[in-house]
């Protein structure tokens, strides 16, 4: 037997599901705990609070002198917070800036990023020391008001959480994704809050409408609108989750001579300027919001971002309406509450409840200041005890110390004294041995006595605590609420219906135009009505397939092969000059689909729309717009067949001619009308297909145009009328040998 047989094996079995699920949870909890949600009580995470702990420690004070950033972040990671420099300086920049936090815990100095989302400099370009308002999130940490750990290697120690003087968590907001879970706050009014905390002081039932009408909703340190109705706001509040609808703050800049622009002064909260300037460019190239002519930054130290309508005609309402629908000029910010309530438990609270939570809070940091007060005072009554003592017996008090060899328990025997009095005595300075301290040290025991007597009253009354926390709360507000610098409200609420769909007229100046298509798909626009058959010049191997007159404001339809309509705005086509555009980057058209019909549906029209298998039927006009690039599917149409007809409706009969040169006759209202399918039976053929078909007025007559170009029309047609899915007859003599009535 060796001697090792003795010691157990280090090796532990267990399965791999169990194995897995222990260290997922331990890692989940820590992740929840200690990293992505914040403490209900002071509105931290672990990073923030570090970096706020380990700046008082190198005793960066609001009014002092500033750090290099470098240094702060080393000392936080070699402190309290063994993670990368890297998001720990990234955590603290994020502090400094105004643009993301309303009240901003740290006061940076150098390039800290700007609102366009570039990032800050290096930390070692940067410095910062405290704001005024972390001055109040950590008073009272010398005087005992929260609970310390040990840090992560044991050798400091740090706070499990900041006193925090005013409710943080809402102030500034919070976001954070934890495992499983995450927390998205925004920021509030401090001067709402104290409001609020003061009303639920008086009135610890107050109901959640009475609440919120002293805490109407967030205030972004970037500004904007909040147009989210009261019930929805008030519901958010009342549940810990929601939305709130934030616009842009814009204006109209008269020009004078009937110009006019759009100005907008402040974007919604966490947009990057830069990345919204892209965003309207985009809208401009594309066309998207065609009454936008232009967008330029003139911003500097403030949002400047000007807005050129195209025409001056629009309104701008219905502009910025427009614009709101399409960009980040209107952004919806989620509410979600997911906080930790005493530093353990995650919950979804209501506004309610962390206001709750925090005046919990300040009750117990209340409390623990006024007994560690007590304590100091007691500890100060017993070393002023013994120093009167002294003073009243001074002479022999000096002898015993100038004779005896061990003085202490001499003292301590012959005037009852404690060791910590003999001590003190023992320690007192010649010069004190004045008349007048004595006066002094009796006048300082009394305040002592009776400000020992008002901390025990103190203590003992719950209703003088609340007395005393609301007392706190108003010096908070008059030191950041709404009277001094910067503490008004920035973001306004307005009331604004849903955004209505702004018709194509309204926003694009109305011009005629003649809208060219070539055989290999290159479409234009030239201005004005030009003549059909006017010669026009096409590239190289290319002619002249479509011409149509429209106008800038008209929806185009492109008929497809396919059965597919395709749409495409008559002001986004390319102008006239050059060979024009192909139109495949305008609209999805696949490579094997040919177009085959050019048409602008008007209101209230009606079009015959068939296959060359011979199915068709009647759509109206505006079914055959599409909404989407990818167009939309309106006659289904089977391999090999294609579209063979869309022409508009004009009369009371039908006629259709096939491959075979069979002509038909019939009545209109023999088709159905649908939005879209495969239709019905127009002509039976025993072999082929359609090859076209046209509607015309029977009194009238069928006219086509003869092999010479000549129209001619025939009004017998008693031989060819049937009934429809009927054959047909030979086409009349001179009928066109394409089988086209054009």
């Amino acid at each position: 037997m060796s001697e090792n047989d003795d010691i157990p094996s280090a090796t532990v079995s267990e399965t791999l599901s169990r194995a897995i699920g222990e260290r997922y949870l331990t890692y989940a909890l820590s992740t929840i705990m200690h990293r992505a949600l914040p403490d209900a009580r002071d509105g931290l995470k672990p990073v923030h609070r570090r970096i706020l702990f380990a700046m008082r420690e190198l005793k960066l004070s609001p009014t002092g002198g500033f750090r290099k950033s470098a240094k702060i972040s080393g000392d936080v990671m070699g402190n309290y917070h063994p993670h990368g420099d890297a998001a720990i300086y990234d955590a603290m920049a994020r502090l400094a800036q105004d643009f993301a936090m309303r009240y901003p815990l740290v006061d940076g100095q150098g390039n800290f990023g700007n609102i366009d989302g570039d990032n800050p400099a290096a930390s070692r370009y940067t410095e910062a020391r405290l704001a005024h308002p972390s001055e109040a999130l950590l008073d009272g940490l010398a005087e005992n008001a929260v609970d310390y750990r040990p840090n992560y290697d044991g050798t400091l120690e740090e706070p499990i959480v900041l006193p925090a003087a005013f409710p943080n968590l809402l102030a500034n907001g919070a976001s954070g994704i934890a495992v499983g879970m995450a927390t998205n706050i925004p920021p509030h009014n401090l001067d709402e809050l104290v409001e609020g905390c003061l009303a639920m002081i008086k009135t610890p039932e107050i109901s959640d409408e009475a609440l919120v009408g002293l805490i109407p909703g967030p205030d972004f340190p970037t500004g904007g609108v909040i147009v989210e109705p009261r019930e929805n706001i008030l519901e958010a509040y009342r549940t810990g989750r929601g939305a709130f609808r934030l616009r842009a703050r814009w204006e109209k800049e008269d020009l004078g001579r009937g110009q006019w622009q759009i100005v907008v002064t402040e974007i919604p909260y966490q947009v990057q300027k830069s990345k919204l300037i892209e965003r309207l460019a985009e809208l401009i190239q594309t066309r998207k919001v065609p009454a936008l002519g232009d967008v330029r930054d003139e911003s500097a130290d403030d949002i400047r971002i000007v807005l050129e309508p195209k025409v001056r005609t629009v309104d701008p309402e219905m502009l910025m309406g427009m614009l709101f629908r399409n960009s980040d000029l209107e952004v919806r910010f989620s509410l979600n509450m997911n906080v930790l309530i005493d530093g353990r438990v995650p919950k979804v609270c209501s506004i309610k409840e962390v206001l709750r939570a925090f005046l919990d809070h300040r009750r117990e940091v209340l409390q623990r200041r006024s007994q560690h007060r007590m304590d100091k005072i007691d500890a100060r009554l017993e070393v002023l005890g013994g120093y009167i003592i002294a003073f009243l017996n001074l002479d022999r008090v000096i002898e015993i110390i100038r004779t005896e060899d061990e003085p202490k328990p001499v003292l301590m025997a012959e005037f009852e004294l404690t060791e910590v009095q003999a001590e003190a005595i023992l320690n007192m300075r010649l010069r004190s041995l004045r008349r007048l301290e004595e006066m002094e040290l009796r006048r300082e025991r009394d305040a002592l006595v009776e400000e020992r007597a008002g901390l025990v009253d103190l203590l003992a009354s719950p209703a003088k605590q609340w007395k005393t926390i609301g007392n706190q709360l108003r010096d908070v507000q008059k030191q950041f609420g709404k009277s001094a610098p910067g503490g008004a409200r920035r973001t306004d609420f307005a009331e604004a219906g849903e955004v209505e769909e702004v018709p194509i007229e309204a926003m694009i100046e109305r011009e005629p135009i003649t809208v060219i298509l070539s055989q290999m798909g290159w479409v234009r626009a030239m201005k004005g009505h030009q003549p059909i058959d006017a010669e026009v010049k096409f590239k190289d191997g290319d002619g002249p397939r479509f011409a149509m007159h429209a106008e800038t404001t008209d929806r185009i339809v492109m008929m497809g092969s396919n059965g597919r309509a395709y749409t495409v705005l008559g002001a986004n086509l390319p102008g006239g000059r050059g060979n024009g555009e192909p139109v495949r980057l305008m609209v999805d058209i696949p490579n094997d689909v040919e177009i085959t019909h050019l048409l602008v549906p008007k209101a209230g029209e009606k079009y015959l729309i068939a296959s060359t298998a011979g199915d068709g039927f009647i759509c109206p006009g505006d079914e055959l717009i599409a909404q989407t690039k990818s167009g939309k599917q309106v006659l289904n149409v089977r391999e090999p067949g294609r579209t063979a007809v869309c022409v508009r409706i004009e009369g009371d009969h039908v006629a259709a001619v096939g491959e075979n040169r069979k002509l038909l006759v019939f009545a209109l209202d023999e088709l159905p009308e649908m939005a879209k399918g495969k239709g019905v039976r127009l002509q039976k053929y025993k072999d082929g297909g359609l090859s076209d078909a046209r509607c015309f007025t029977l009194a009238d007559g069928l006219s086509w145009k003869d092999p010479a170009g000549r129209t001619r029309t025939e009004t017998d047609l008693e031989e060819w009328i049937g009934k429809r899915a009927s054959a047909g007859r030979m086409a009349p003599r001179g009928f066109p040998r394409d089988n086209k009535f054009t």
